[in-house]
């Protein structure tokens, strides 16, 4: 199997069970509440987050817990963001760990948790806990209870986004994320599990997880917002009994975390446009990374891409206002195929770029070094408004 088949998500690797309830948070009766469980026979763990200033209560609570480098179970839930809710919201995120740890047979301290929802509301913790019940009684390795976790993560997603890879020499890592809008580095309004059956501890796990994020959940920006709860754990069993070298370990749950951005970025808010910013020639990767997210995060760019408007010169004004270093002489924009810019000057009329289907290449070529990066994006639509102006409650 390879990295973009979501076989039984995360209840892919051995070790791992799962389950997606309906705990109540939800007004529309949707299910809302998952769990992840490691029965080992290791606990190795890693985990990164948001770097917003406002961090939610379980993400605090979490990044206390990956301190100790292991984790036996994940509770994480939709319906509400236990963010800016004082202690009140992080007795509650230490509540849901306590009640977890006390079914499962393990200590709080081993169990993090992860909330998605509406900003600024307690979320109702009897409810919370008798879900954590209800999720511990439902727990199963199949495809099934795989696909119920993803469901029950799900805000103004529109579909479940699971992902799979299977070694061939035995081990495997399987992954679920939420999220479709509040997207930007740190990461995303996400909340993703990854769990693999090889044979790693924290110290092995952290920079694996490090190095695939920094390539693919922090190059998804579709609005520029920074999320309170954005969340990435990484669990391993061990049960495979297989320890795969560093180097392939990485690559593999990069093109895991590759795949579970992209179908982040194809259920965007109001996504009508899927776009990718390839820049090449810069300076540095930095340079690379700041021209591209300055283009995909440009309105004027975005709006014009969703109108299926080549319009390069909002692209080489986006250029030129980044922070990086830019020779307006040696700049060439290209946007699915088609040459518009070179040198700095027109090369070809907006009309000569198709941009009637859904996916669209804008390259841009600085002329300054082997700095390159890739930011995917999406366009500003009727929609992704109309959907932000009456957020569910």
């Amino acid at each position: 199997m390879s990295a973009n088949e979501p076989g039984k998500g995360v209840v892919t690797p051995q070790g791992f069970r799962a389950a997606g309830v309906v705990a109540g948070l939800k007004s529309s009766g949707a299910s809302d509440l998952a769990l992840v469980v490691n029965d080992g026979p290791e606990f190795g763990a890693a985990g990164l987050f948001t770097r917003n200033k406002v961090k939610a209560a379980p993400v605090l609570w979490s990044q206390q817990v990956l301190t100790g480098g292991r984790l036996r179970a994940v509770v994480l839930n939709s319906g509400g963001a236990n963010a800016c809710t004082g202690p009140e919201g992080f007795q509650t995120a230490h509540a849901t760990a306590e009640k977890a740890a006390e079914l499962l047979g393990c200590g709080a301290i081993e169990v993090a948790v992860g909330s998605t929802g509406l900003i600024g509301r307690q979320l109702p913790r009897d409810l919370v806990l008798a879900g954590v019940e209800k999720a511990v009684a439902e727990l199963g390795a199949t495809a099934e209870a795989g696909l119920a976790a993803a469901t029950a993560i799900m805000t103004t997603d529109t579909v479940a986004k699971q992902c799979a890879h299977v070694d061939g020499a035995g081990w495997s890592i399987g992954g679920t994320t939420k999220g479709a809008g509040m997207i930007a580095p740190s990461m995303a309004t996400m909340l993703t599990v990854l769990t693999t059956d090889a044979v790693l501890d924290q110290a092995a796990l952290e920079p694996a997880l490090r190095a695939a994020v920094r390539v693919s959940f922090d190059r998804l920006d579709i609005d520029g917002v920074m999320s309170t709860n954005d969340t990435v754990l990484l669990l391993a069993s061990g049960a495979s009994g297989v320890t795969p070298e560093p180097e392939l370990f990485t690559e593999a749950l990069t093109q895991v975390c590759l795949d579970l951005a992209g179908q982040m970025q194809a259920d965007a808010e109001g996504v009508t446009k899927r776009i990718m910013v390839r820049v090449t020639g810069a300076a540095d990767e930095d340079d690379a990374v700041t021209v591209a997210r300055t283009v995909a995060r440009d309105s004027l760019v975005k709006t014009a891409l969703f109108g299926s408007d080549a319009n390069w010169g909002r692209v080489a004004a986006a250029v030129g206002y980044s922070d990086a270093d830019v020779d307006p002489d040696r700049l060439d924009i290209t946007i699915n195929g088609s040459l518009l810019c070179r040198g700095g000057v027109a090369a070809g009329g907006r009309t000569d770029a198709d941009l009637t289907g859904p996916d669209i290449l804008v390259a841009i070529e600085l002329g300054l070094g082997a700095g390159t990066a890739e930011i995917r994006t999406t366009d500003l639509s009727h929609a992704y408004v109309e959907e932000n102006s009456a957020y569910p409650s």
